[in-house]
């Protein structure tokens, strides 16, 4: 495991608190659009599934798309003036998300009981594009400011840790919101139980509270947290003054991966296919807990906001274990706790059909197996970046481009399958949506164990590549040098 560097400080609780702030808008966000879109298209505005799908493609794609492109031009620029170029991209992605979000939780503007599907889809496609594009560049800017806000592994854990407890309190404020406005409706005598076209004020209500509080958090974030600075053109290059022939270097050097050498790397699939099917199981099991809580198990609507209440107060006790879990039986051993969790789950939810009280002991299991696997997926790929924090936001955004695509695909080909394609719901509904969760934890966990198994067999190892310069004999003298020791010790095998 790689040691803080001689002379390093530790970064300060205010300053991993402020930036742990800046993603609470996201967090914030995500948990409205993954636990309630699908349900607030079709159950509450009545559209089809395939258009309710085919509105979280469209995002889902977005973000995909956006993801790569944004972590390119964010390593590639140097900010706005003074701002550093990771709270530059911060800012900007803020401000879309603040403008177009609101839109997307509410009905669309002008459409009567006759207006034709196809028109809602491109109303809500623009400001599904543009929260999305604010949304990418939100996460990446601030994810890429992990490695170079500290160096150590345990502190990277820590850090995102740190990170991983607001995005519970988020979801913990979003149903914790959710519930109250629910239980406010319910209590009036006129109100039913089960979702319709009466609960739209609620979700409307919420969509604002939402971006009003996550504005307050980014606010926080810009102001407690210090990016150090980065001159920009840093990289090498060769121009008429530089001289053929290198000195040797009296030490290891320290190569520079630029965007290209990364896709050359095996470990760079390795933690790619490992994050995309962790977030899977986060995203599509918090996708559809909803449904399968109202149209399997039958439960009030009060449901879908307690039962992943429960979900998040579990998975926000188990962030805070991450470090001591992590030190004591690294980094593989943990992740394949977390998973062993997720199949209990998805076990309990095969060999009981009908539950009451006992959802909640399911909603545990699920929410403390989601934040272990996640915080470690996580935590690996800042091990993968390793020193090469110049190019961490493609980094990120590669991983985020498959998680993405993912997660978007999976929800339409879920969708084109329900099967009541004529009704918003039909008795086919109680069966479907319980093999739904049982799919997306543990047949996607089956996929995360083979994933974990090649990191196992060939652990994560960064292989610097060497620049050389070939003379008019042949032979060449690097100047980029070969995989260095301390690089090993810092990016090489993750236990």
């Amino acid at each position: 495991m790689a040691e803080p560097p001689a002379g390093a400080a530790e970064l300060a609780l205010r300053a991993r608190l402020s930036f742990a702030a800046g993603h609470f808008l996201n967090d914030l966000c995500a948990s409205l659009w993954f636990t309630y879109l699908l349900l607030y298209l079709h159950a509450v505005l009545g559209y089809g599934h395939r258009l309710a799908g085919a509105l979280l493609l469209a995002g889902q794609a977005a973000d995909g798309l956006c993801t790569p492109l944004l972590g390119y031009e964010a390593d590639r620029s140097a900010g706005c003036g003074r701002y550093g170029r990771r709270k530059s991209w911060h800012l900007a992605g803020t401000t879309c998300v603040l403008v177009s979000f609101p839109f997307i939780f509410n009905p669309c503007l002008g459409c009567k009981e006759n207006t034709p599907q196809w028109a809602a889809f491109i109303y809500y496609l623009p400001f599904i594009i543009i929260f999305q594009f604010g949304w990418a560049a939100t996460q990446i800017s601030h994810l890429s400011l992990i490695p170079e806000l500290v160096t150590s592994e345990h502190e990277k854990v820590e850090l995102t840790a740190f990170r991983y407890a607001f995005t519970v309190m988020a979801n913990i404020t979003v149903y914790g919101l959710a519930w109250l406005l629910l239980n406010f409706q319910v209590d009036q005598p006129d109100r039913a139980e089960h979702l319709g076209i009466q609960d739209v004020p609620i979700f409307r209500n919420l969509s604002l509270i939402v971006v009003g509080l996550g504005a307050v958090f980014c606010l926080i974030f810009h102001v407690g947290t210090k990016e150090k600075p980065y001159p920009p053109g840093s990289l090498p290059q060769l121009e008429e003054s530089t001289p053929l022939l290198q000195k040797e270097p009296t030490s290891s050097p320290h190569p520079l991966l630029i965007w290209k050498d990364w896709l050359l790397e095996p470990a760079f699939y390795q933690v790619a296919v490992l994050y995309m099917s962790t977030r899977l199981i986060v995203n599509l099991s918090q996708t559809y807990i909803a449904m399968y809580l109202t149209n399997s198990l039958l439960l009030p609507k009060k449901y879908i906001a307690t039962i992943p209440l429960v979900m998040y107060i579990s998975g926000f006790l188990s962030s805070f274990l991450m470090k001591p879990v992590n030190k004591w039986i690294g980094r593989n051993l943990t992740y394949f706790v977390g998973i062993l969790v997720i199949l209990a789950f998805a076990s309990w939810v095969t060999l009981a059909r009908q539950m009451g009280a006992e959802i909640y002991g399911a909603a545990v299991l699920l929410g403390a197996g989601s934040a272990t696997i996640l915080v470690t997926s996580l935590s690996m790929t800042a091990d993968l970046i390793g020193t090469n924090t110049h190019s961490g936001a493609f980094v990120y955004g590669a991983m985020s481009f498959t998680d993405k695509m993912a997660n978007g695909l999976a929800v339409m080909a879920i969708q084109n399958l329900h099967p009541c394609p004529t009704e918003l719901c039909c008795p086919a509904c109680i069966s479907f949506y319980h093999w739904v969760m049982v799919s997306v934890t543990g047949g996607v966990a089956i996929a995360a164990i083979a994933s974990l198994c090649c990191i196992m067999v060939w652990p994560i190892r960064i292989r610097y590549h060497a620049v050389c310069l070939q003379g008019l004999s042949g032979a060449g003298t690097s100047y980029g040098g070969m995989e260095s020791t301390e690089a090993k010790s810092r990016s090489g095998t993750v236990n």
